[in-house]
């Protein structure tokens, strides 16, 4: 939990505090979660709890592939 609570501290900027913002924008959601999934699975890695998978050059890319993308289609 504490990896997660840091990486989502960690993607807050100065310019979101100017404007009073506490949270990273929403619209980048996709790109906060792969981040807050890399360092987790960083920790995970370190300690030795993640072994069913060798560890990815790139966490943030292979979180980022592991996402659902969903396509809703037009029925009109």
């Amino acid at each position: 939990m504490i990896k997660a609570v840091e990486a989502l501290a960690n993607q807050v900027t100065q310019e979101h505090y100017d404007k009073g913002m506490i949270y990273p924008p929403l619209t980048n959601i996709r790109k906060i979660s792969a981040n807050i999934a890399a360092s987790v699975a960083a920790k995970a890695y370190e300690l030795g709890l993640a072994t069913r998978l060798p560890r990815p050059a790139d966490l943030v890319k292979y979180a980022e592939s592991c996402m659902c993308t969903p396509n809703y289609r037009s029925y009109r």
